[in-house]
């Protein structure tokens, strides 16, 4: 029997398209979510399946910014067999790109046994949500917004994909939390900080669902679960990112800021009373 039924993977999906690219934690609220139905957090088989679903998301980004996709690829080929390409911001970007996935990919090689394991608590991930939510408010705050997305450089782009780190190994403190609260703190405006916490999450996010597809099949999680999740994530997830970028055009994070305290605050109170198990 699968470990996840499909009417778990297709609420699952749903959860994971809603927050994957808000800055409010996916695998956060995908594991109060496995511990409300019950799941257990730390199965090998779950770990995979969370994994996995987030491909439907990222699907969906690259499905949202194919235009500035094929854009950003043909200038990286032009660049590789053409030197007077290689000046073009575009050719630049995509290895700016590269370059900032590397270090997660070496932590989170380095650190599986432990993102899978002691990590994978809901107290770590209560707390993660409150720390994040202090991060971010200080780095909207302190943001000066003046720096638009043709702004950025190879320093951008590595501290912010080396903020990915945070998330990886403390689930609840938001992957896009994490790159959006560092590109503000850089000066980046919101849209900019935005749209580089999607482009940044293309290759590390699809890397990791890939990495973990043997184990969520191989560990008991069956192919219609993890086709169910999947899609829904893709159709929820492009509608999230259509509505997040129309709303950091007008707003600050401060909302993202009040609902991550009032949700860390919940599962703190859920696991002390024991209503969930960590």
């Amino acid at each position: 029997m699968s470990a996840i039924s499909i009417g778990q993977a297709a609420v699952l999906g749903i959860v994971e398209g809603i927050t994957e690219f808000l800055p409010v934690s996916s695998t956060g609220h995908l594991k109060i979510t496995e511990g409300l139905l019950g799941i257990p957090v730390d199965d090998t088989s779950v770990v995979g399946f969370t994994a996995v679903i987030q491909v439907g998301a990222i699907a969906a980004v690259l499905v949202y910014f194919f235009n500035d996709i094929v854009r950003i690829i043909s200038a990286w080929g032009r660049g590789l067999t053409h030197r007077e390409q290689r000046y073009h911001h575009d050719y630049k970007f995509a290895w700016w790109v590269i370059c900032a996935t590397i270090p997660i990919v070496i932590v989170g090689l380095a650190a599986k046994p432990l993102i899978e394991g002691p990590l994978a608590s809901l107290w770590v991930v209560a707390g993660s949500l409150l720390a994040g939510s202090g991060v971010m408010w200080v780095a909207d705050q302190m943001g000066r917004h003046k720096r638009g997305e043709d702004d950025t450089g190879f320093k951008d782009a590595m501290l912010v994909g080396c903020s990915q780190i945070l998330a990886l190994l403390f689930p609840g403190f938001s992957r896009s939390g994490a790159t959006m609260s560092t590109a503000l703190i850089l000066d980046l405006d919101r849209v900019a900080a935005t749209r580089l916490s999607f482009f940044l999450g293309i290759p590390a996010l699809t890397g990791a669902g890939l990495y973990e597809l043997k184990d969520a099949v191989g560990a008991g999680v069956g192919t219609a679960p993890l086709v169910v999740g999947t899609a829904v994530s893709f159709v929820v997830a492009y509608a999230s990112i259509a509505w997040l970028l129309k709303f950091v055009a007008k707003h600050s994070f401060n909302a993202f800021v009040v609902y991550r305290v009032a949700i860390g605050l919940l599962l703190l109170g859920l696991l002390g009373t024991g209503a969930l198990t960590a």
